[in-house]
């Protein structure tokens, strides 16, 4: 599917919103849902209802799973944890997992998401002002705890998503606008064969979150230069959508239909004209595909003897 099919190059708005940071979002249960990261807080949106329901939490959460017990799996800031939430998304409960970078104080968990095989695969970022790259990326399982992967150090873990049949991995450093892959055992959590994916064909494009679609082609958000861009699967670009938000930061494909592209947007970095200019920024924008092309994410397995 070219994106030269579409009526339109634009997506248009699905739901207000002042997001400092939106990010992480997925389609569950009929919902989607993202997190505000600098707010701390998770939400999930029925299309339909007027406002999403929120769930506060006790630190920023840079990206989470959907388990297949019915809890959610939360990446916050420097630790995993569990969390049940009731039927109006209030936490009820939450147990901690593993500690994240313990030892340094710079870095946070950012952008993630489950393999294939329901494992969750995340990285870290660089707070600091000099954004050196000390971020790692990491699996996490029931069965193995949390396994540092062997991929090169990163200013911003961004772009993590996994090919149809989960043996290649796509992942970013942001601040190198441009996407890698590599060869993935999610059993061992072992990489090989890094190699590039696709660069950057603006000097404002800046990679963000990647989803996979149901024809192994990589949808990725670009901060900066807000569109989301389609890649086939050997890092060709296909095409663009256009967003009246600067900073694109995650898409993904779900709906009744699986055929609803949806975006989040963020308000951060951008000053007082740029608000002006882009008052929308930070809500969420949706596209109707053609085709039916969402792939759902894995669940989280959170008992041992879980299969995927």
């Amino acid at each position: 599917m070219s994106l030269a099919l579409f009526s339109t190059s634009s997506l248009g708005l699905a739901l207000p919103q002042g997001a400092t940071l939106g990010e992480g979002l997925l389609w569950h249960a009929g919902r989607w849902w993202w997190t505000d990261i600098e707010a701390a807080t998770l939400h999930a949106w029925r299309v339909g209802d007027e406002a999403p329901r929120a769930c506060r939490l006790p630190d920023r959460l840079g990206s989470f799973a959907h388990c297949r017990s019915g809890r959610v799996l939360l990446g916050l800031a420097k630790r995993l944890a569990l969390a049940t939430l009731d039927d109006g998304l209030q936490l009820s409960q939450l147990h901690t997992l593993a500690p994240v970078d313990a030892a340094e104080t710079r870095t946070r968990v950012n952008d993630g998401r489950t393999d294939r095989h329901g494992h969750f695969v995340f990285g870290t970022l660089n707070e600091a002002p000099e954004r050196r790259a000390i971020g790692s990326f990491y699996q996490y399982s029931t069965a193995h705890g949390l396994r540092r992967l062997a991929l090169p150090a990163v200013a911003i873990a961004n772009s993590i998503c996994f090919s149809l049949d989960g043996r290649t991995m796509y992942f970013c450093d942001t601040l190198t606008q441009r996407i890698q892959q590599c060869d993935y055992d999610a059993d061992t959590a072992q990489v090989a064969h890094i190699r590039p994916f696709t660069a950057m064909d603006r000097a404002d494009a800046w990679p963000d979150g990647s989803v996979i679609d149901a024809e192994g082609c990589l949808w990725n958000a670009q901060w900066g230069a807000g569109r989301v861009a389609r890649y086939d699967p050997q890092g060709r670009l296909m095409g663009v959508l256009n967003a009246p938000a600067a900073h694109a930061t995650c898409p993904a494909i779900g709906g009744e239909r699986m055929d609803c592209l949806m975006l989040t947007t963020a308000r951060a970095e951008l000053g007082r004209d740029a608000l002006a200019a882009q008052p929308l920024s930070g809500s969420l924008f949706a596209l109707t595909l053609p085709e039916a092309l969402g792939v759902p994410d894995t669940l989280f397995q959170d008992q041992e003897g879980d299969t995927p």
